[in-house]
């Protein structure tokens, strides 16, 4: 029988269909007390990047039913350099027992490799994360853990044995290419899980130990940092073939539906759908005589300064022609300036740190207005 655990909802899966209890209350994080003693080594560590904190609460997806049979596998695709989210109101796995002889391995990063669109509200762009396990000389639990919204996807080498798994995030997380039997114990700062969250490098490692001790009674023997949102865990033999659940299901399904593309993804998309065009020095000086008009420049003279430079067109600059929803998760590198064409409606959607300039007023909105 599958076993799968869920904040609010528990279930039994079967060949034959499933059965849901209702249940839990959902309770505030509690932060997890770590010390500096029990840290251990990671592996191919890199730098991590500094946090956002912007989220917004969301509704799980449904996971689809498949009738593939329990244990089926397929080939796993791993190229090296069945939906479950469940949560607990106590940091443990129901029912599970820890071998004596297994191996608590930690995986993951920051973020994973962008996705393009978004599986959750917290505005984030998702990313993605292969998981490649080859441990053939004892059983494996793997704590997996991304600060940003993530679709972990799990594949492992003939002979390895998964016994269960923990994943946690700030954000959203799901997985998929497990074996139904593996419980899973999904513990993110949005869905306010009882492990808190944790990820492999920088502040995120200080958190591993802590939650592995609560679910596996042991810390982490080895932690393995993400590259490029792909991981392996152990050393995997040159040509090695991996596989992966027979249902598990493609990143893409996790997409929260009539969303937008997020990102660039978005932007791309609204170019080729005449939505936007990028924008021209004709609008940067359009937006100029609008400012001037407006009275909006309220800069004096300066006298010994260098010559006013020319106009320029900035660095990932847009007109917006018709109706535009912004796509999420525009902060930091990502972000934007839109020149609001003159008869054009203002666009909608979070701008995160985008600038949206309006032509026809000289009027700017945005975190970064007169930063640019």
């Amino acid at each position: 029988m599958a076993r799968k655990l869920m904040c609010n909802a528990m279930r039994w899966m079967t060949l034959a269909g499933v059965i849901a209890v209702a249940g839990c209350t959902d309770l505030a994080v509690t932060e997890v007390e770590t010390s500096a003693s029990h840290a251990e080594p990671v592996v191919d560590a890199a730098p991590a990047t500094p946090a956002a904190t912007a989220h917004v609460d969301s509704a799980p997806a449904e996971e689809p039913m498949t009738s593939v049979p329990l244990g089926a596998t397929k080939p796993f695709a791993f190229e090296p350099g069945s939906a479950r989210e469940s949560s607990a109101v106590e940091c443990r796995l129901d029912g599970f027992v820890m071998p004596d002889d297994a191996r608590v391995y930690a995986a993951g990063g920051y973020a994973g490799a962008p996705a393009g669109f978004q599986i959750d509200q917290s505005g984030h762009t998702a990313t993605t994360m292969q998981v490649a396990v080859h441990q053939a000389d004892a059983p494996v639990a793997l704590l997996l853990g991304a600060y940003e919204p993530t679709v972990w996807t799990v594949g492992w080498t003939a002979g390895t044995r998964i016994v269960a798994v923990v994943v946690t995030g700030y954000h959203r997380q799901q997985v998929t290419g497990l074996p139904a039997d593996v419980p899973v114990l999904v513990s993110t700062y949005d869905n306010r899980g009882a492990c808190g969250y944790a990820y492999v490098g920088g502040d995120g490692s200080a958190k591993l130990n802590p939650i592995a001790r609560q679910v596996f009674g042991r810390p982490v023997d080895v932690a393995y940092e993400a590259r490029n949102g792909r991981v392996a865990v152990g050393t995997l033999p040159a040509g090695v073939a991996l596989v992966t659940d027979a249902a598990a299901a493609p990143a893409d399904q996790f997409q929260l539906k009539d969303t937008p593309l997020a990102g660039q993804a978005g932007i791309d998309a609204a170019l080729r759908a005449g939505i936007l065009r990028p924008a021209t020095l004709a609008d940067v000086q359009a937006w100029e005589r609008a400012q001037q008009q407006a009275g909006t420049r309220d800069v004096p003279p300066v006298v010994g300064g260098s010559a006013s430079r020319a106009p320029s067109v900035p660095y990932r600059s847009y007109t917006v022609l018709k109706a535009f929803q912004i796509p999420a998760g525009l902060y930091g590198a990502h972000s934007a300036t839109f020149f609001v064409a003159r008869g054009a409606p203002p666009p909608s959607g979070d701008p995160g740190h985008s600038a949206i300039q309006f032509l026809d007023t000289g009027h700017c909105e945005g975190r970064t207005c007169g930063m640019r």
